[in-house]
């Protein structure tokens, strides 16, 4: 699937990315079903804890925004690469505190809630991720490269936990090293990518998410990348 032609632009896709991190945090957070306002989000990113809510969510929203920030130092020192090496680095953040392991891949078997699809052995890992390295590398759209990398990503299930978090922040790493406007599912937008996510785990087909994905991109912000 072609994009409408972008003119890359790192800078610029960094700077719009900054300035949403709350939004961001937000979205992401909601989509694992933790109901936090945007205000909510805001606070606990200023440093000043929110009343009412578990000591997991806020870690997982100050997670989340540190991985952001990691992710834009990355892109922006040109660090940024689809490997094991920096997978694991994103984990390490992303996946703290939550997952039974953070920064390295599973060593067990788990499953998909709602799903009969049953992923990859932990053994096998290491061959699935170098695969998908090299399916990735001749996929010439980027923003069909960056999808792939995360839906492969969600439906390996390389890690214990934080799988699809994960997987985005490299979706989005491919989309702003490459100097193109991120992907941002938005919290309204959780059932549609819940239903559509179980649809993909079953037969592996990407169009629809494909097609979700592309249009959850921010049309505004699209115009400063077309001239």
């Amino acid at each position: 699937m072609q994009n409408t032609q972008l003119i890359p632009n790192q800078p610029l896709a960094l700077q719009l990315a900054k300035r949403d991190l709350s939004l961001l945090v937000y979205d992401a957070v909601n989509l694992e079903g933790v109901a936090m306002t945007l205000p909510e989000v805001q606070t606990i990113l200023d440093g000043i804890t929110v009343g009412g809510h578990k000591i997991s969510d806020q870690t997982m929203a100050v997670n989340q925004a540190k991985t952001w920030e990691l992710l834009f130092e990355m892109v922006k020192m040109g660090r940024f690469r689809f490997d094991k090496a920096t997978v694991l680095q994103i984990h390490q953040v992303a996946g703290k505190d939550e997952a039974l392991d953070w920064g390295k891949f599973r060593t067990g078997f788990v499953t998909i809630a709602g799903s009969h699809y049953e992923p990859p052995a932990p053994e096998t890992l290491d061959k699935h991720w170098l695969v998908l390295e090299t399916i990735l590398a001749n996929i010439p759209d980027i923003y069909d490269r960056a999808i792939t990398a995360f839906l492969q990503m969600a439906r390996m299930q390389f890690f214990w936990d934080v799988n699809k978090r994960t997987g985005r922040f490299m979706m989005n790493g491919i989309l702003l090293a490459h100097g193109y406007p991120i992907i941002n599912v938005p919290a309204k937008g959780q059932q549609a990518f819940n239903t559509l996510m179980l649809d993909f785990y079953a037969d592996n087909n990407m169009l629809a998410m494909n097609t979700f994905l592309r249009s959850c991109l921010d049309q505004r912000l699209l115009r400063n990348f077309t001239s």
